[in-house]
């Protein structure tokens, strides 16, 4: 059992996912807690798991929808009440919404979204960080994601609303760089959430390739504690998309985004040769505009991508410079091997390259 650090970190969204697998490292490591989501009862449970299991000393449990008007006051005003300082707050709290955005979501979920992933998050964070200042320590993490930096169809607004969150991190590190207090940005790809299923994308392709959140969270906890501006959970695989984000056309990102958020085919055979041939055809195109962007750019930007490259962290950007020589040679076989599917003439043919 350990014996505390004295210290409290609070966590919005803490009742399950990335927020309860953070708030489970925190106990882990001695520190008292304050879990903030909309289920009291679920949090209950985690206080008493959190107690037996690592000996936490203190835990408060807040129930409050901060997808509300001036929800995050309210939970600044009961913090403080309790005579509690925040060392550690942890903005993971926030919700996603599937489809067309003119056709096919509802404003009244989007502007409750708007309200969760942004609002609240910027009130939050500007009432603690005030007070962290003062004391001229402390640490913020806020949960901002992949889509952050490309352009998401299917999920415009959740992604506008990420790229603010990491915007805004961002620029408060700047801020804050001649202080003790720093603030990181979490950016994980796809994760095993609940977070689909509520956004009433469960059966898109991308969750066929989502990611364990404890390792996001682990990635997230190290980067925190670290005083890092940003991470990338996940190894070089996600490093290299953050690399070509900033590369790539945004069309052809779009594009990719676009396959990835679709919804998976039937498991018939036929309709899934089709949809499989369709997804090729779309990540060639956005390969091959990739490969000609990058072919037809000056010597001076060039050497902007490469220097971008180089700042992506310590001993990783010769990794991910060879990474993205390794795509950008993979979409050149690509690009051959659509020219020699244009040439035939049957669809038996066009069938038989694709499956070479």
């Amino acid at each position: 059992m350990n014996s505390g650090t004295g210290k409290t970190a609070l966590i919005t969204g803490a009742s399950s996912g990335i927020g309860q697998e953070l708030a489970k490292l925190f106990a882990q490591d001695g520190y008292n807690l304050v879990l903030v989501a909309r289920s009291d009862d679920t949090l209950d449970r985690l206080s008493d798991v959190f107690k037996s299991n690592y000996g936490t000393q203190n835990v408060t449990i807040i129930k409050k929808d901060l997808s509300e008007e001036d929800a995050a006051q309210d939970v600044y005003d009961q913090v403080k009440a309790k005579n509690i300082t925040v060392d550690v707050l942890v903005n993971d709290a926030g919700v996603g919404l599937y489809g067309l955005f003119a056709t096919d979501t509802d404003w009244e979920r989007e502007k409750a979204m708007i309200h969760l992933n942004v609002l609240a998050l910027t009130q939050m964070t500007k009432l603690f960080l005030y007070d962290m200042l003062a004391r001229n320590e402390g640490k913020i993490l806020n949960l901002a994601s992949l889509l952050s930096i490309a352009p998401s169809p299917l999920m415009a607004v959740y992604a506008g609303t990420k790229a603010y969150v990491y915007n805004f991190t961002q620029s408060l590190v700047n801020e804050l760089k001649d202080t003790n207090v720093t603030v990181t940005a979490l950016l994980p790809n796809a994760t095993d959430t609940d977070f689909f299923n509520k956004a009433g994308a469960e059966n898109t392709k991308v969750t066929d390739e989502v990611q364990d959140p404890v390792m996001v969270a682990k990635d997230g906890y190290d980067a925190l504690m670290a005083g890092k501006p940003k991470v990338v959970p996940g190894g070089l695989k996600n490093k290299s998309y953050e690399v070509i984000s900033y590369v790539a056309p945004q069309e052809a990102m779009a594009a990719v985004m676009r396959d990835k958020m679709s919804q998976k085919p039937e498991p018939d055979q036929k309709s899934s040769n089709v949809a499989w041939g369709i997804g090729f055809g779309v990540a060639v195109l956005a390969g091959f505009a990739l490969v000609v962007a990058y072919n037809n750019t000056s010597e001076y930007d060039r050497a902007r991508y490469r220097y971008k490259l180089k700042g992506l962290g310590d001993n990783l950007s010769d990794l991910i410079s060879s990474a993205i020589d390794t795509v950008i040679d993979t979409y050149q076989n690509a690009k051959t091997k659509v020219e020699h599917v244009a040439a035939k003439e049957t669809p038996e043919e066009v069938l038989e390259e694709i499956e070479a």
